[in-house]
């Protein structure tokens, strides 16, 4: 099999009209900047402070460098192709796309999966919790995520490379991802369809459905909590719930394609990529007490030493 005479593929990108490309390369640019510019303060910010022995902020600090490598992946090239005249990615280049796209997303949710059992763990298990979440504990946490997005992203590039790639060279997308390059293939590919929307597809329900009911075991545990104890935990499950919305429902709808979502995917594809990243430092630091003591705690010193 192999992708044949296939040695590089056309991105047809988000617009055509030329306006909106010029337009886009600035708000993109822009978001881009501000994605990398938060997810490193926040990493900054975590490393330099007591955050970093907290599990909570651990698991954080993996999630801000994983935003920063899975944006990183997609935004260079969709911004620069705005103003490109030829949008092409080669064959090599497109199956190294798909593949760390998908390495970093995979992880992001994985460690957004931690992150909740961590909330779990402090919540509904306080007396135990330094047991449970010992540093160990954490570490293994990360590499299990790192290990099963790295079979996730593995399954995708084999499902791909053994596809005969011989007509239309057009990807309708802004990046390499398997639902548009399935289309460009030269064989029947519904079954692979059904492969990806029954692995990748039911993973996303599962993982967000499993988020969903963690938290509300969570938030009905807190119901007996003290107010003040209460509220600062709200405020840190609050962060994560919208995260977790942001995103996964974009995914969901991009993986579980119905009639509508095929023609919108570049759109949900948007929200995951660019979108969610950059609000994470957002959610993060303003509904976040102990991140907001801490910035202030190191500009402070910062400042100080650029002072003297």
């Amino acid at each position: 099999m192999g992708h044949e005479n296939i040695t590089e593929f056309i991105l047809l990108g988000l617009f055509s009209d030329e306006d909106e490309k010029v337009a886009c390369f600035v708000v993109f640019s822009l978001c881009y900047i501000a994605i990398l510019s938060g997810n490193l303060f926040i990493l900054h910010t975590i490393r330099g402070s007591r955050l970093r022995e907290q599990p909570m902020y651990f698991f954080l600090s993996y999630l801000s460098f994983m935003d920063v490598c899975f944006t990183s992946t997609v935004a260079p090239k969709l911004i620069t192709d705005l103003l490109a005249q030829r949008k092409t990615i080669s064959y090599n280049s497109c199956i190294a796309q798909m593949f760390y796209a998908h390495f970093f997303g995979a992880t992001e949710i994985f460690i957004l999966v931690a992150m909740a059992f961590d909330r779990y763990a402090a919540i509904c298990r306080p007396l135990h919790y330094m047991v449970i979440m010992k540093r160990q504990v954490c570490y293994v946490l990360v590499m299990a995520s790192v290990l099963g997005a790295f079979i996730h992203s593995v399954l995708q590039v084999l499902i791909i490379i053994e596809l005969p790639f011989c007509g239309p060279n057009q990807i309708d997308h802004y990046f390499c991802d398997v639902f548009p390059l399935l289309k460009l293939a030269c064989t029947d590919t519904s079954l692979l369809v059904i492969v990806i929307i029954s692995t990748t597809g039911v993973l996303s329900i599962l993982t967000f459905v499993a988020l969903v009911i963690s938290y509300i075991i969570i938030l009905s545990t807190l119901r007996t909590r003290s107010s003040e104890g209460c509220h600062k935990a709200l405020s840190t499950c609050g962060s994560h719930i919208t995260v977790v919305f942001m995103f996964f429902l974009p995914l969901i709808f991009t993986y579980v394609p119905t009639a509508d979502s095929i023609n919108n995917d570049k759109v949900f594809a948007l929200f995951y990529t660019m979108i969610a990243p950059m609000f994470n430092p957002l959610v993060y630091t303003l509904r976040n007490t102990d991140m907001k003591n801490a910035m202030r705690k190191m500009w402070c010193r910062d400042t100080r030493f650029e002072g003297k």
